[in-house]
This record gives structure tokens, sequence and C-alpha cells, in this order.
């Protein structure tokens, strides 16, 4: 697994979540490990298909994402995990995948996504786990979403 599939995925959920939740995150220690579903998170997965076959999956804490949807609701406090706020999730996870697509077509890489599927229960998600390349993103003051690639 190559460290730089995840670079357009890193660099796009940086400007993207600056954009959108006006904070700047910053990047812990990319490393490899167990993708595993555990309760009380999110998790947005994202199919790839074309020269990059796998899944993207973002990981946050429920209470994350209630700050992550707070802060793109324009600091309007959130905090019910309801089908707004799961879309307005989705949605994040939409536009970065979106963006890394546009980047990684600019490198000569032709990939297509699917639709976002938010999972919000480890039981529900119906994904087996698997070792990811990952790397966590540290939002000050909301906290830290995990972007994880999976390449077959």
């Amino acid at each position: 697994m190559k460290a730089e599939l995840i670079n357009p995925f890193l660099e796009s959920a940086r400007t993207v979540i600056e954009q959108v939740a006006n904070v700047r995150p910053s990047t812990g220690q990319l490393g490899i490990k167990e993708v595993i579903f555990v309760e009380k998170y999110i998790w947005i997965q994202i199919g790839m298909t074309g020269q990059m076959q796998g899944d993207i999956v973002f990981g946050l804490h429920e209470d994350v994402a209630l700050r992550v949807v707070s802060a793109m609701m324009g600091g309007f406090s959130i905090t019910e995990l309801d089908e707004m706020s799961k879309s307005a999730i989705s949605e994040l996870g939409n536009m970065i995948s979106g963006n890394a697509s546009t980047m990684l077509f600019n490198q000569g890489v032709r990939v297509d996504i699917t639709p976002p599927k938010v999972l919000h229960s480890a039981n529900a998600a119906g994904f087996t786990a698997s070792k990811a390349l990952t790397i966590p993103l540290i939002m000050d003051g909301i906290g830290e979403l995990d972007i994880q690639v999976l390449i077959a």
C-alpha cells in the first residue's frame, strides 16, 4: 500500500474542513492499523472504482460529528444526530472524496467514487475489519477525524 494514495484525501480534507467548518486541521501520525467499527462513532464509507479500487472511510466520534455539524451550520448548536446532521456529515465525506478524486485525475489516476454511506452502528455496518492506511486530522476545539484508505 502506497502512502501517496492517502495524500489527495488528506489535502482535500484539510481544505474542505477549513472552508465549511472554519478551522484549519493539523495532521496526526500516518500509520497502518486495523479498522474496527466501534459504537458511538459515525463512519462515512465511500467506495472507489477505476484505477484505485477500495474504500475511503472517515471515522469520527458522535460528539465530534455534532461539533463539526455545528461548525458547518455557522456555530448553531447541534445536539442530536438526526437525519439533517447525518446528511451534513455525509456531504462532508462526499466533498472531501470528490475533491480528492479530482486531484487523483490530475495526477493521471482515474477513479470514480460511490455516494457516501453513513454508518452509525458497528453492527449495521456489515464491514469486515481490515488493515488500512490511516491518518488523523486534529481540529482545534472540535476533535479528530480519521481518514482510512482501504485499497484492494
